[in-house]
């Protein structure tokens, strides 16, 4: 970015840019300052007790993280916008969830990649700004060290719930974060007032006990994390907590009243694919590598590889019932190129022939 700071050319600017934003499907947009200290604070107490797990990225972008010209030299405001992605059809979480024949994917990667999604989007409205005021920018989609949920809440979205999302008084949770950083001096939104009150349900259903405190999340706990980043084995004294979760976790969100002034996306790409809402945990778990990269072309699922798939797959059938066809789909893989997928076939085969012995 050069040096220069332009200034907005007029006071209606900053609304044009909200519009804009939502011509081109975003539910919302708003503006902040760089001052993220107090959420640096929050970063690194975080990182000194561990709880980033393996994400050792997390500690090697430093301050490029919280400090948004240190990434970006010349920015001095962001641009946040939130977007809509739960389906508006879709079976209904509990009842998967209860089913454990079933597979549980989260919400958010039942249809395309969101990241291709919001992107195009964002560079469409950073080149509709470029038409009335010149400007330089980067656009970010969960794609380089940025703190967007705090990004978010001064830009007044929402406010960080005690589960540690993004939320929203009148939309819930259940919504895409992305940014522009900007070298326009734009008039900054007031942050939005937090209204968690006394509620504590998000903590109380987390499986795995990973909401340590308000706001605080332990990775090493987190099913998300431990289904989607954790590239090794999943710690065996975890593994029932997951359930049948293959991918992700939304039982924080699915329980927080809030989400019940949610509104379904319009976005086609969010649609469920594949039947990806109620899956048979027996029939994913039969897909070969090829069926696994053909079936998640263009979704976010795709990036954890075939081989964690199953690994994730084979703990949720360890933590159903020992039906036939379980226990015939663990011993198909039992012989599995990769010891990753041995090992967690081993635990749940194991696990299904002691529940299947006579007391």
């Amino acid at each position: 970015m050069p040096d220069h700071k332009p200034q907005a050319q007029s006071s209606t600017l900053e609304s044009s840019i909200k519009a804009w934003a939502r011509e081109l499907g975003f539910s919302d947009a708003g503006i902040t300052d760089l001052d993220l200290s107090e959420a640096e604070r929050h970063l690194w107490r975080w990182l000194e007790k561990g709880f980033h797990g393996s994400m050792g990225y997390m500690e090697r972008h430093g301050t490029r993280r919280s400090r948004p010209a240190e990434l970006i030299p010349g920015t001095v405001r962001v641009i946040s916008v939130r977007m809509d992605y739960d389906p508006p059809v879709a079976r209904n979480a509990w009842d998967v969830l209860e089913n454990p024949n079933l597979g549980f994917i989260s919400r958010y990667a039942l249809g395309r990649d969101y990241h291709k999604v919001l992107r195009a989007r964002l560079q469409k409205l950073a080149d509709r700004i470029c038409k009335e005021v010149n400007h330089s920018y980067r656009v970010f989609v969960d794609s380089a060290p940025v703190l967007e949920k705090p990004l978010a809440a001064k830009a007044g979205l929402g406010w960080i719930g005690k589960h540690s999302n993004l939320l929203t008084k009148d939309a819930g949770s259940w919504y895409f974060l992305g940014e522009i950083y900007t070298d326009l001096e734009l008039r900054v939104d007031t942050p939005a007032s937090a209204h968690c009150g006394v509620c504590t349900n998000c903590i109380k259903a987390c499986p795995t006990g990973a909401i340590v405190e308000p706001g605080v999340v332990d990775s090493r706990l987190c099913i998300s994390y431990l289904t989607i980043e954790l590239k090794g084995a999943i710690p065996e004294s975890l593994r029932p907590a997951l359930g049948n979760r293959i991918y992700g976790c939304d039982d924080c969100q699915l329980v927080c009243p809030f989400n019940k002034f949610s509104t379904p996306t319009r976005e086609q790409d969010f649609a469920v694919r594949h039947g990806l809402d109620s899956p048979t945990l027996v029939d994913l778990f039969g897909w070969d590598e090829a069926t696994f990269l053909s079936r998640f072309e263009g979704s976010a699922i795709r990036r954890i590889g075939h081989e964690r798939w199953l690994r994730n797959i084979a703990v949720a059938l360890g933590n159903g019932p020992a039906t036939p066809a379980a226990i015939g789909a663990l011993k198909q893989r039992e012989n599995h190129p990769s010891e990753l997928v041995r090992e967690h076939v081993a635990w749940s085969m194991a696990r299904l022939t002691a529940s299947s012995q006579p007391a």
